[in-house]
């Protein structure tokens, strides 16, 4: 642990496991001798880690827990933003742009087998995005940022729904292909004989419709609609509904789509890995019925159940009808309105965010759902964590749901109180209580 941490941050962004990032310009398309040397050795420890005995429980364990098998509770902690005070320039050696972002990512993977302890599945795969356009609804909101990791406002565009309304279409996007191959010749070219090169299309982090709704038509405004323009409200969302339905047709028809049954991050929480997909009819060519697919409604969490029912879900449902399996959930309470939430489709894993009824809802999913039980992240936000309370806590979550599929994990850090040792202590403390609690009884 002394070589992380103690050292100015690196400034890069980021993203939650498996959050797309769409790549780089041409210009950023180019690495050096000296980086190519250093992503070599990096990867050399990432395959070697990913080869090891323990991996391969790992992903057995993910198998049998995403078919609701009787297994411990699995245990993964993404510190997030909290990554910047773990890996700093103490530790980066690449200067070039697209090095040093591929620099942090194996960094990552060699500190979650490495140091962490959590039950994160280290592949030996690179994974290559495709560079795409972010994806253009017809009306395009201003943002106003404070830095590049702080808060902002936007100027919402859907200001009157008669003269603007017209001007949503379904996402239009264009793939830089120049840019996304060559990306794709670099990485291949570096870690040839290493780890396994792959194109792999993350195209959404979720397909929920009111994120898209809020951002064009305002937060508060859209609150104010349920009441005063509700009839518009609807229409909005099913535009958005529609747009991403015409969406994942022009993926499934241009053979753009990958399968996530693997380490693949899937939901707001947990991995892929599955035996029940892809299809049994599965013959190369990716279609939606091959994934995990995901939807939230984050944004209404202070939306009565009957108005989610009446404005969300009617537009959600068709989106999640088309995945093999699916996952519901962030970091909305969902005990309010899982009556609603539980009729969508191959529902299997949901979130239990730290504002949810933990009891109602495992008294609700059972052992019939992955619970994906999300602690506080206050907890590692400090200086030193009390690790007493983080017990207490964890012990009785996992009680209460001890008669559930569990998994546990730590997300939406911001900050980890610039102590590398508080997600490493923190995922000790979740590993002994999941295997204290041990599996749940077998169905």
């Amino acid at each position: 642990m002394e070589h992380y941490g103690n050292g100015p941050s690196t400034g890069l962004d980021q993203t939650a496991a498996g959050k797309i990032i769409t790549g780089f310009r041409p210009a950023d398309v180019t690495m050096n001798a000296e980086d190519r040397a250093v992503l070599r050795r990096l990867a050399e420890r990432v395959a070697d880690i990913a080869a090891s005995s323990r991996m391969s429980e790992i992903r057995e364990l993910w198998t049998r827990h995403n078919a609701l098998e009787p297994v411990r509770p699995l245990v993964f902690c993404d510190p997030e933003n909290g990554w910047n005070e773990i890996i700093t320039e103490a530790q980066m050696q690449c200067r070039g742009k697209l090095a040093r972002r591929w620099e942090m990512d194996l960094r990552k993977e060699i500190f979650w087998g490495e140091e962490m302890g959590d039950d994160k599945p280290v592949e030996p795969f690179f994974d290559v995005p495709y560079t795409v356009s972010p994806d253009d609804w017809g009306l395009a909101p201003v943002y106003h940022k404070t830095s590049a990791t702080g808060s902002y406002v936007w100027e919402a565009p859907l200001k009157d729904y008669e003269t603007d309304l017209p001007r949503i279409h379904p996402p239009q996007f264009s793939i830089d292909w120049e840019t996304t191959q060559g990306t794709l010749a670099i990485a291949r070219e570096v870690f040839e004989g290493i780890l396994t090169v792959r194109l792999k299309g993350c195209w959404w982090w979720s397909l929920g419709v009111t994120w898209p709704a809020a951002t064009l038509r305002g937060l508060e405004n859209m609150f104010c609609d349920f009441h005063d323009h509700p009839e518009e409200l609807k229409e909005l969302l099913h535009r958005i509904s529609r747009g991403y339905l015409a969406k994942l047709d022009y993926l499934e028809a241009n053979n753009l789509l990958s399968l996530n049954n693997d380490g693949t991050y899937v939901g707001s929480g947990g991995f892929g890995f599955s035996r029940e997909l892809p299809r049994a009819d599965f013959c190369g060519h990716v279609t939606c019925a091959d994934l995990w697919g995901f939807t939230e409604s984050q944004e209404t969490v202070d939306v009565s159940p009957a108005m989610y029912e009446e404005f969300v879900f009617p537009h959600e449902k068709p989106i999640m009808d088309r995945f093999g399996l699916t996952c519901y959930g962030c970091c909305e309470p969902l005990d309010g309105r899982w009556h609603v939430v539980r009729r969508h489709h191959n529902l299997r894993r949901v979130s239990c965010s730290p504002w949810a009824d933990l009891e109602k809802m495992a008294g609700f999913l059972e052992d019939r759902y992955i619970l994906s039980y999300k602690p506080n992240p206050a907890a590692l936000a400090v200086p030193r964590i009390d690790e007493a309370q983080i017990r207490r806590d964890l012990r009785h979550a996992l009680e209460v749901t001890r008669g559930c599929v569990v998994e546990i994990i730590m997300k939406d850090n911001h900050t980890i109180g610039g102590r590398p040792e508080n997600v490493v202590q923190w995922c000790r403390i979740a590993r002994e209580e999941a295997v204290r609690r041990g599996p749940v009884a077998s169905r």
